[in-house]
């Protein structure tokens, strides 16, 4: 298996390449070069299989004989002890599949623990060490800060915006220690990873470390998160009718992944990118023109993207064919009143309590129905509602619970960096390190 660069077809690098150091040397992004047709036999097979079960047959297809198949399958059950169910709010209409329990409680974990589990393998096989730097918008440090933790040969750093993440996304990321370092950026979430991008071209960081990123940017975070579009289908089909998903959406990696799923044959209707005012995208389906801009704050943190890194790899797995690309994507985007209100709505109609990122996804869902009525609807949850437990219970005057593992990392004490988005600091700082 081979990986090319959006900027440069040509180029193929192996998959060891593509996994441990993420980006292009010409800052594209790296896609596979071919993407497998599992076929109907696959799709009408999968109603009893596990999430590690179809990462597993997904994996071996798509990277044929790179890594033994025995040690594949070991790899993939590994990192998946857990499930991705899917539930009913209105049987057969309304669906909301629950990516949050993993051990961060929230979606990214099933990237970060895919990763850390390869990124291993390769390492114990070449005896070689790897930095990883990552910027998180909330969920991604925390999948990523626990699927590492530990892991020999690896050392994380992980920029966060100042502020703009909840209390539980903050001791995710700076109470764990170890091979794990947080720095808290005054800036934003694109500030932060600009810093990231600007590291991986940097000659003299990549002379000092082998760098590698665990965001979305890397494409081994987007291969397993196709995995759960493939498990939720599986879980519908039998309901018979056109399946659509509503993804929340900020960096547009999980998008990604489930087009990548599309690709791949799972008999998906519609796609719908859900945003909150961070809405480049819904926008660019209205009018056509990309126009990327500073992200506004909002209570659906994880989603505040002003420059959606992985819009390239959206547009490029529909040969950048505008018309193609909005017959399968609809868009939409939502205030936090309307997001506040949902969230109160859906618990009062369904006693089901939502997150915000989980509400602006089930408000896109419920936008397309309005108009396509007879249609099985699956909304990504993508956090736990205990992430967010003080905005939550301000809304639906309930208490939430915080499972265990989770609760006692509130009582230890936070440990991060703080530092300017400044490309001369960051760099110092990792050259400091070295």
């Amino acid at each position: 298996m081979k990986f090319y660069s959006t900027n440069n077809p040509s180029i193929r690098v192996s998959m060891e390449e593509a996994l441990l150091r993420s980006l292009p040397a010409d800052r594209g992004l790296y896609m596979p070069e071919t993407v497998p047709f599992m076929g109907a036999d696959f799709f009408n097979s999968i109603a009893d299989g596990t999430l590690a079960d179809i990462g597993f047959q997904i994996s071996a297809t798509l990277f044929k004989d790179t890594i033994p198949t025995d040690k594949l399958e070991e790899l993939v059950h590994r990192a998946f002890p857990f499930d991705t169910p899917v539930v009913a709010l209105e049987e057969g209409r309304t669906h909301v599949l629950e990516l949050f329990h993993g051990p961060s409680l929230a979606f990214k974990d099933v990237g970060a623990r895919y990763m850390a589990a390869m990124m291993g393998y390769y390492l114990e096989q070449s005896n070689r060490e790897v930095h990883i730097l990552v910027a998180t918008s909330g969920d991604t440090g925390g999948a990523v800060a626990m699927g590492f933790l530990g892991v020999p040969g690896i050392k994380v750093t992980i920029l966060y915006p100042s502020g703009r993440v909840s209390d539980l996304q903050e001791k995710q990321l700076t109470t764990l220690g170890q091979n794990i370092t947080a720095i808290e950026v005054d800036g934003s979430f694109d500030d932060c990873q600009a810093l990231v991008k600007s590291a991986f071209t940097d000659g003299e960081l990549n002379q000092q470390f082998s760098l590698a990123s665990a965001n979305s940017i890397n494409i081994f975070r987007l291969i397993p998160q196709s995995f759960y579009y493939v498990r939720a289908y599986g879980q519908v089909k039998h309901f018979g009718k056109p399946v659509v998903f509503s993804t929340p959406s900020g960096n547009f990696g999980n998008l990604s992944a489930g087009t990548l799923a599309y690709k791949m044959g799972l008999p998906v209707h519609q796609f719908i990118a859900s945003t909150n005012l961070n809405h480049v995208v819904p926008t660019y389906l209205q009018t056509g023109s990309y126009a990327p801009k500073p992200s506004v704050e909002t209570i659906s943190n994880a989603m505040d993207v002003g420059s959606p890194s992985n819009f390239v790899r959206l547009t490029h797995l529909f040969n950048d064919d505008f018309d193609t690309l909005k017959q399968m994507l609809s868009g939409y985007y939502f205030t936090d009143e309307q997001t506040r209100q949902t969230m109160d709505d859906v618990y009062q109609q369904f006693n089901y309590v939502m997150c915000p990122h989980t509400a602006v996804g089930y408000m896109g869902l419920k936008s397309y129905q309005h108009i396509h009525t007879d249609v099985c609807g699956i909304s990504l949850a993508t956090a736990h509602p205990a992430k967010f437990k003080e905005l939550v219970e301000s809304v639906i005057h309930t208490p939430v619970d915080i499972p265990a593992a989770l609760e006692e990392l509130m009582n230890r004490p936070k440990q991060s960096i703080k530092m300017k988005a400044d490309f001369a600091e960051f760099k110092e700082l990792l050259l400091q390190t070295a």
